[in-house]
């Protein structure tokens, strides 16, 4: 959650701000991430660990301290070969990889930030990120204005769904659309019993692996080698398991199971960030199909999570048919940033940009 830091917290961001850069990732990471906007908290010491743990990497963190207080946070690690001094911010690419920074901080410390980096690294690579992300905005921003030579690479579009906006429209969910839901909840029970779970904090990590028996049951298994499925073992399922060793995180992480006379039949899996929902992954079992159990899951799941006070859900990249049909429309870019120092680094970067666009 974001902190609220009060008028002499706020004083103290004023002064000269020192930045440093620390083997592996320390504990201030956490300091960083409670002081940030709600939308990037859960970019804590745990979540870029998982990433380690689940990808491989070894991290170094630059640290940013004004009057001993953490403002910001760039947790890396090597890219290549370590003379060319290429570094990557780590992380998931879900929902993004991006970084801790402060609520309020100006570019002084961001400033400081760029010219350890300088001194530490040829290039940096951020991303994918949203455009206007609340760390990574400001900070290309700052690296533009200070010779850096920033090149850039479009990924996707996101799809964001503002549920309180259509609500209060009439808009949302639609009449029709909840009748249809009904129809189709009656036929589904004409399998089993219908239990709609939802969970979070200490359901985690045991729950991942009904999440993954649904996946291995989804298309994944029969399309896919079953290497991109978010939960299973054999996909990304180690980070997110890593991730929720953080109970402050495992608090974020929210899941909606469906089940039908007991066995698993459909999930939706999210991040809690503030008012706004990240919508991670969501799958269901086949064998079900006809009447729709994810659809009329994520529809319950909004519901549920609209009543927690969440107002926003931001559905990522990919799939807009259905993200389109729930009432989603697309939001910002996603882009891939790479930042070069000023000098002989920043003067490549049209020789660069050739290879870093077609990748």
């Amino acid at each position: 959650m974001s902190k609220h830091w009060s008028p002499g917290a706020l004083h103290r961001f004023s002064g000269s701000a020192e930045a440093c850069v620390v083997e592996g990732l320390p504990q201030a990471i956490d300091d960083v991430a409670e002081a940030a906007p709600a939308s990037h908290g859960f970019l804590r010491r745990a979540w870029f660990d998982a990433a380690l743990q689940a990808y491989g990497g070894r991290a170094r963190t630059l640290i940013v301290t004004r009057h001993d207080r953490p403002l910001l946070a760039l947790p890396m690690h090597d890219i290549g070969p370590r003379f060319l001094g290429l570094s990557a911010i780590s992380g998931c690419f879900w929902p993004f990889r991006s970084f801790p920074a402060a609520a309020g901080i100006d570019d002084t410390a961001r400033d400081a930030a760029l010219d350890q980096l300088a001194r530490s690294v040829t290039a940096l690579r951020i991303g994918p990120v949203y455009d206007g992300d609340a760390s990574a905005a400001p900070f290309i921003a700052a690296a533009r204005s200070r010779g850096w030579a920033v090149l850039s690479r479009t990924v996707a579009t996101s799809f964001l769904l503002d549920m309180a906006a259509a609500r209060v429209a009439g808009t949302w969910p639609r009449n029709s659309t909840l009748r249809k839901n009904r129809f189709h909840e009656k036929h589904l029970a004409e399998h089993g019993a219908l239990q709609w779970s939802f969970l979070s904090g200490a359901d985690w990590p045991a729950a991942f692996d009904d999440l993954a028996n649904i996946e291995w049951a989804s298309w994944i298994a029969t399309r896919t080698d079953g290497r991109d499925a978010k939960f299973t073992r054999a996909g990304h399922g180690a980070f997110w398991r890593a991730a929720a060793a953080d109970p402050v995180i495992a608090d974020m992480f929210r899941a909606a199971v469906l089940t039908v006379d007991g066995r698993p039949a459909a999930f939706s899996f999210d991040i809690d960030a503030g008012e706004l929902k990240y919508a991670i992954a969501n799958s269901y079992d086949p064998a079900f199909a006809k009447h729709s159990p994810g659809k009329l899951l994520y529809y319950r799941n909004l519901v549920h999570a609209l009543e927690r006070g969440i107002t926003r859900v931001d559905w990522g990249a990919g799939d807009s048919g259905y993200k389109r049909t729930i009432g989603a429309e697309a939001g910002p870019a996603i882009r891939d940033w790479l930042l070069l120092r000023p000098g002989m680094p920043a003067a490549l970067a049209p020789v660069v940009s050739l290879a870093w666009r077609d990748r």
